[in-house]
């Protein structure tokens, strides 16, 4: 089995890649293979909402010249994927939401390439706004259908300069819990393949509020 994590601050060591690698340490005692992409310090133009990956159904967001096809390809071949950000502004850092708007709308309007697959948010935060920003990134996850492991609280951890991280105790214990029901999770879904039967993936139903 196979996690892909997704380092969404411009620090490649930063307090969010330490807070990543908390998890990935109980997932790698448990046999997991993992991958780190640092994303944050990339150039990432935004969705812009052209419909292409719709038209092509191709795996493919039409948007070049960055690495988002060969990353949504790397989420389709793994079993689990962590998203990780630091908060700019009670929000997820702009160069990773360019990123998760365009991959996930991708992987949604192509057979929902997630669905059933474990997914994990993880967020860095020196003061304020952990928990919003956890909530946007669990949203990216709960809309392709992926199956969210637990921690013992939010899994938001507390520091400023790189390294603080280490220092906040309970956000490690966090860290830690998440990464060991991530791993229990996963291999849940593993032995159940083939002897538990998936519910059948529906077309999605859209109902607009105004005509």
């Amino acid at each position: 089995m196979k996690v892909v994590a997704f380092n969404g601050s411009p620090n490649q060591e930063g307090n969010t890649s330490q807070s990543i690698k908390m998890v990935i340490d109980e997932l790698k005692a448990e046999g997991i293979e993992v991958e780190i992409v640092h994303v944050g310090n990339k150039v990432i133009r935004g969705c812009i909402a052209c419909g292409g990956c719709i038209r092509k159904q191709d795996e493919q967001c039409v948007l070049g010249g960055d690495n988002v096809n060969e990353w949504i390809q790397k989420m389709k071949e793994a079993d689990g994927i962590i998203l990780g950000s630091p908060v700019h502004f009670s929000s997820i850092g702009g160069t990773m939401k360019a990123f998760l708007d365009r991959a996930f709308f991708v992987t949604s309007v192509n057979n929902s390439m997630l669905r059933h697959k474990i997914g994990a948010a993880v967020v860095a935060v020196r003061r304020s706004g952990g928990v919003t920003t956890f909530n946007q990134l669990n949203n990216y996850l709960n809309y392709a259908e992926m199956l969210m492991p637990t921690s013992n609280y939010w899994s938001v951890i507390h520091g400023m300069s790189p390294g603080e991280v280490q220092q906040d105790e309970e956000g490690k214990q966090i860290m830690s819990v998440l990464g060991k029901n991530m791993a229990w999770l996963m291999k849940l879904v593993e032995h159940g393949k083939g002897e538990v039967k998936e519910p059948q993936r529906e077309e999605k139903v859209m109902t607009n509020f105004i005509r």
